[in-house]
């Protein structure tokens, strides 16, 4: 089992609306085995504590992440580390 790591999840728009509200959290993210502890990883996590934010999380082509202000393209996976911060951002519609 690799060691738990901490990290800053932010919440934008209707994203922060599926959490009730709360704009940012710290979340402890523990892989079982020998699993990475990586962005499909976290998706996974969210959608298990949030479950009205797990059909926006789950869904890679409506909710772009980023990580440490650098996105994440939609079909890559990326490695997570202790003291990351990973922003979710869901499309934002205008008019």
């Amino acid at each position: 089992m690799s060691s738990p790591i901490t990290l800053k999840v932010l919440f934008f728009a209707s994203a922060r609306e599926a959490v009730g509200g709360t704009s940012s959290i710290s979340l402890e993210l523990t892989a079982d085995g020998d699993a990475p502890l990586d962005t499909k990883l976290l998706r996974s996590k969210l959608a298990s504590l949030y479950p009205k934010l797990a059909s926006l999380v789950k869904d890679k082509e409506n909710l772009t992440l980023a990580l440490n202000e650098e996105y994440v393209p939609m079909d890559e996976v990326w490695l997570l580390k202790n003291g990351d911060t990973v922003a979710l951002i869901p499309p934002i519609s205008g008019g």
